[in-house]
């Protein structure tokens, strides 16, 4: 399993050039997901969006809409133009195609505000139907933390986001799903954490399972909390 944030400015076209800020996180971006391509190349790409969508490997996507037109496949055999794509999906495009160009993704997306027991129980389907499949799959995890962790951030500043922030790196670090999947979603709307949901699905597809946490970014470019890391199963 591959954690990711999903800031468009991964996407180096859309940095003019500047926000050196972003190349950590692109560099751990992309080291996440090329570490998923070495144990699976179909994925499953989880992200949250207002609506809830399925996104085939058929889809083709383009960051138009955050001002530059670098298009996106889920796939080699990609024709089937999205214009709506998700962010979330198009970031997994974007990583499959710049780290393992042979990945197979479909990505799922669910409601920011899904309750915490659906995410539990579309985490438990989506674990099922991979282990009736003979086909080894990866899931790839495209969420952001806390938008209000300085005054310039897009949510503005909130005072409780930095020990929040903190201890949800953490967690992420630890693979702790047992708070992932506890975790506060009044505080997490509050704090612009909109990642919740997802996370809260990958717990439930973890479930038992031991993991080995490979951290690889934490930070907070923009007032925006972003984590990078892989999760491989324990030997």
């Amino acid at each position: 399993m591959a954690l990711v944030p999903s800031p468009p400015l991964l996407v180096p076209e859309l940095t003019g050039g500047g926000a050196s800020e972003t190349d950590a996180v692109r560099r751990a971006a992309l080291d996440a997901a090329t570490r998923l391509g070495r144990v699976a190349t179909r994925w499953i790409a989880l992200g949250v969006a207002d609506e809830p969508a399925t996104v085939p490997p058929v889809a083709r996507g383009s960051f138009r809409g955050y001002g530059v037109d670098v298009e996106v496949g889920l796939s080699t055999d990609a024709a089937q133009t999205d214009d709506r794509m998700p962010l979330a999906a198009l970031i997994a495009g974007w990583l499959r195609g710049h780290a393992v160009p042979g990945a197979v993704v479909e990505a799922r997306i669910v409601a920011a505000d899904t309750d915490a027991s659906t995410c539990r129980r579309l985490g438990h389907e989506l674990r099922q139907r991979m282990d009736a499949d003979d086909e080894d799959w990866g899931v790839l995890v495209v969420a952001d933390g806390c938008t209000t962790l300085t005054p310039k951030a897009p949510g503005s500043f909130d005072d409780r986001a930095a020990a929040f922030q903190s201890g949800l790196d953490d967690a992420l670090e630890r693979a702790d799903v047992s708070f992932l999947a506890g975790i506060d979603r009044d505080l997490c709307r509050e704090l612009g954490a909109s990642g919740a949901a997802a996370w809260q699905v990958s717990a439930a597809v973890v479930g038992d399972d031991v993991v080995n946490s490979i951290p690889l970014h934490r930070g907070a470019p923009f007032g925006v909390g972003y984590f990078a890391g892989f999760w491989e199963p324990s030997a």
